[in-house]
């Protein structure tokens, strides 16, 4: 469960359109793809609940941002022991999602395996159906999750072409 205060703030330091390609829309489909997943996976729910909530909250664009993996990182480390409580080993993998989620990989450990999938099932939102083969898990890959998943990207918010 991701804490009130957590979501404020990151509300309060986005500095994009809270309601755009990478803002809210996205934040709660990536959540709900995250732990739909997460029930086949066995990942581990804080890590992807944290990873929907933090993996694009520190872009600058909606377009092309190398480096906001690495800045929701260092936002993240910074919340560390205040709004953000989780184990050694989980936090390394809520970081090692953020930080690789938009460069293609598709081997990690299964609970990053499982962010990446649930940010990578929503790109219906840009218009780009998600290819199979760039998806890490089994669950993913199945042809009945990627249709949901693009088919709810598209029908509650409407895909916003030309971005990614």
């Amino acid at each position: 469960m991701i804490r009130k205060e957590l979501l404020e703030l990151v509300r309060m330091e986005f500095v994009l359109s809270w309601h755009g390609v990478h803002g809210e829309p996205h934040r709660a489909r990536v959540r709900e793809n995250s732990l739909r997943l997460a029930r086949l996976t066995g990942a581990r729910l804080q890590v992807v609940e944290l990873f929907a909530l933090l993996h694009d909250s520190k872009r600058l664009n909606d377009r092309r941002d190398p480096g906001h993996g690495a800045r929701a990182v260092t936002f993240a480390r910074a919340l560390r022991g205040s709004l953000i409580q989780l184990p050694d080993e989980e936090f390394e993998l809520l970081a090692f999602a953020c930080e690789y989620h938009a460069d293609g990989w598709t081997e990690a450990e299964i609970t990053v395996q499982t962010c990446w999938d649930a940010d990578r099932l929503d790109l219906g939102r840009v218009g780009i159906r998600p290819d199979p083969s760039l998806l890490c898990t089994a669950a993913a890959r199945e042809p009945a999750m990627i249709e949901w998943a693009f088919l709810r990207s598209q029908q509650r918010y409407g895909a916003q072409q030309g971005f990614r």
